[in-house]
């Protein structure tokens, strides 16, 4: 980063009374390592974030040996504010793990090694977490990652103040989404299916933006009634955005499978994991998560699925 001079950024620094690991709380939050809008280096995190009131950069930096977490942003005032009044529900404030039981000798040691600093996050910003879930819709994370990566680099903007210098960029605008043509989502790796259903979002994105102030269930109601977005979707937006402890990843090709060969030793089907979580109802997706910050798995056989084109063939 040069030395160019930038208007004062506003700062916030929040004292959680806990520990606080950024990097797990919001390690969903960044599609892939390749991700345009994320920037992570020596405890320190950048991301470009856009905001109903326009795009801002964000610098977040855990002092955990101070008990605080100290944010600069830097935006248009109104933005760069708002973001940063948010932090603490962002970084899993409002999520009560008190009622959480384990039953499982696996998830006991898993909240354990990283129940103290991770919270489910609570966002706020829906279609930053809407957009991307249905980009990953039925495809490999390569396809998802690499498809999100040229969405924003050919469609989003510089994040301002050092955002530029640093070569981050915002998400584009729902505005900007809904002028992209057909062909155009073709050329950046998205299936029609799939780029009807994020024209549809974007449409509506007035509509979507306040389910973050909807009760659970009718938020998941509001987020389903739109055409192409189901169980999956909506619950993966659901983790991010609304701080949902209990919405599991039904229909994903690898959470029940990891899941239930972690927990009974076999691989499992949407069904069995339902059966399987019930005890945990309200938390389900706690397990979920605790699981994946522990790295467990199910081994995988077989060679990895090539990249597909979604470009027609001639």
């Amino acid at each position: 980063m040069t030395g160019t001079a930038h208007p004062r950024p506003l700062a916030r620094q929040w004292s959680p009374g806990r520990p606080v690991d950024v990097a797990a709380t919001w390690g969903t939050l960044q599609r892939g390592a390749g991700d345009p809008t994320w920037i992570g280096a020596d405890g320190v995190l950048w991301r470009g974030v856009r905001t109903q009131l326009g795009p801002v950069t964000l610098r977040l930096s855990s002092r955990p040996s101070e008990g605080r977490v100290v944010a600069h942003a830097w935006g248009e005032a109104q933005a760069a504010e708002s973001l940063l009044d948010r932090l603490p529900q962002m970084l899993g404030e409002d999520d009560d793990p008190s009622s959480f039981v384990p039953r499982h000798e696996l998830v006991a040691t898993a909240l354990a090694r990283r129940g103290a600093g991770w919270r489910v996050p609570r966002t706020g910003l829906v279609l930053e977490s809407l957009v991307p879930a249905i980009i990953e819709q039925k495809v490999t994370g390569q396809e998802a990652f690499g498809g999100y990566r040229r969405i924003v680099r050919r469609l989003g903007e510089p994040a301002p103040g050092p955002g530029r210098e640093l070569g981050l960029y915002v998400a584009p605008s729902p505005g900007r989404l809904r002028g992209v043509p057909s062909w155009e989502w073709l050329r950046m790796g998205v299936s029609p299916q799939r780029a009807d259903t994020v024209m549809r979002v974007v449409r509506l994105a007035d509509r979507l933006a306040p389910v973050c102030d909807l009760p659970l269930a009718q938020a998941h109601r509001r987020l389903r009634a739109v055409p192409g977005v189901g169980v999956w979707t909506a619950a993966e937006t659901a983790q991010r955005a609304l701080g949902d402890a209990d919405a599991v990843s039904f229909g994903d090709y690898h959470v029940a499978r990891n899941i239930g060969w972690a927990l009974t030793g076999k691989e499992l089907d949407d069904d069995g994991l339902a059966e399987l979580l019930e005890p945990y109802r309200g938390h389900r997706y706690r397990v979920q998560r605790l699981l994946e910050l522990a790295g467990v798995m199910r081994p995988r056989r077989g060679p990895r699925m090539a990249p597909r084109s979604h470009l027609p063939v001639r």
